[in-house]
């Protein structure tokens, strides 16, 4: 294989690896707005009264 051939098939592999590195950034960005969006949906449906008050009532069988 000569220099040139040889530098060719370098570049290739230098932009297959450049395009696959941009394609992955871009799938974890999606992924980490999806999770952000995800957990305030959460947080908007919790209940702020919930665990805050117990009602107990006791009854006597005796």
């Amino acid at each position: 294989m000569d220099i040139a051939a040889l530098s060719m098939n370098l570049n290739q592999a230098k932009v297959a690896q450049e395009t696959s590195l941009a394609i992955m950034k871009l799938a974890m960005g999606t992924g980490k707005q999806t999770a952000n969006e995800t957990v305030k949906i959460i947080e908007k449906s919790v209940d702020s009264n919930l665990g805050r008050i117990i009602d107990v009532s006791v009854r006597n069988y005796g």
